[in-house]
């Protein structure tokens, strides 16, 4: 594997919160340097720190562009070297199981729960991220299957950016006899959706309760466009593609059609929300889950 590095820089939480926002925002961001942001401690709520990873030794400009992901000051530093793994199946090795509505996400390391009417998804370690982990994931899973506990019917539903395919999953364990694709901007995913897909007994292909694969940059794919119109969209990605997005969500959706979205911060969700009344959407119900929000919206009949 290639020379990878982390660049640690500590501050609040909200400080860091805001760094992870404008990172989002930023037009010429490097996709290279991947950031993440954690609590130093679980009894130091309000102390976080921001990692950035590269795939080089961060230079004089590297650490420029971190630091101004600040605002005033930039905050204290740290540079490592990692050992020659990958850094981001060592980071989800071992995570325990999480419960979010009836699902139960585990890693192979655990074993699965035998707690009645419990769905069980074993996720493996791997390239992409979505082990449930996330507090964006998990309130995905709780909001499907509230969907379904409110008599949400599905038929024909698309996961956009699904990383390891969960939400997929637990789309096609709510409604088994629906159309089911899921799709990614990394080519990468398609391996590791087919894997975790064979892993839990999930089928793969066209027909009804069956998954169909495939790689797109948001809406704009060959088979998301055939597969459409669709009564469910799920989308747990960034705010600033969810706003770009909302339109085209909206021509590929029946009328009165579910969209889930996820991956947006709570000072994010006013935009979020505009885009989508823009587009033709009201909200249905919202949850927040740490710092995140996640969004239940249907499309109006005359829209």
């Amino acid at each position: 594997m290639s020379d990878s590095w982390k660049l640690t820089a500590f501050a609040g939480k909200a400080a860091v919160r805001d760094a992870l926002a404008a990172q989002e925002e930023a037009a010429d961001w490097d996709h290279e340097i991947v950031i993440a942001g954690f609590e130093v401690a679980d009894d130091r709520p309000d102390d976080w720190r921001l990692d950035a990873y590269f795939p080089r030794e961060p230079d004089a400009a590297d650490r420029a562009a971190i630091a101004a992901l600040f605002n005033g000051k930039a905050p204290r530093m740290t540079v490592e070297k990692l050992p020659e793994t990958d850094w981001v199946t060592e980071s989800q090795r071992g995570l325990d199981p999480i419960r979010a509505g009836r699902f139960h996400v585990h890693t192979p390391d655990h074993a699965p729960s035998r707690a009645p009417g419990v769905v069980n998804f074993a996720i493996p370690a791997s390239q992409a991220f979505g082990t449930g982990q996330h507090e964006t994931t998990a309130g995905c899973l709780a909001m499907l299957d509230a969907m379904k506990r409110r008599g949400t019917a599905v038929r024909n539903c698309a996961d956009i950016g699904t990383g390891t395919g969960l939400l997929a999953f637990a789309a096609l364990a709510l409604w088994p006899r629906a159309l089911a694709t899921a799709s990614d901007i990394d080519p990468a995913c398609v391996g590791v959706v087919e894997h975790n897909a064979a892993a839990n007994g999930i089928a793969l292909g066209g027909g009804a309760g069956a998954l169909a694969m495939t790689v797109a940059d948001g809406m704009d794919g060959a088979l998301l466009r055939a597969r459409a119109p669709y009564d469910l969209l799920i989308a747990n990605i960034l705010a600033g593609p969810l706003v770009a997005l909302a339109p085209d969500f909206a021509r590929a959706m029946v009328p009165r059609g579910n969209l889930l979205l996820a991956g947006l911060l709570q000072g994010q969700e006013d935009a979020v929300r505009r885009a989508c009344r823009r587009a033709g959407f009201r909200l249905a119900a919202r949850m927040v889950n740490g710092d995140w929000s996640i969004l239940w919206l249907r499309k109006r009949p005359r829209s």
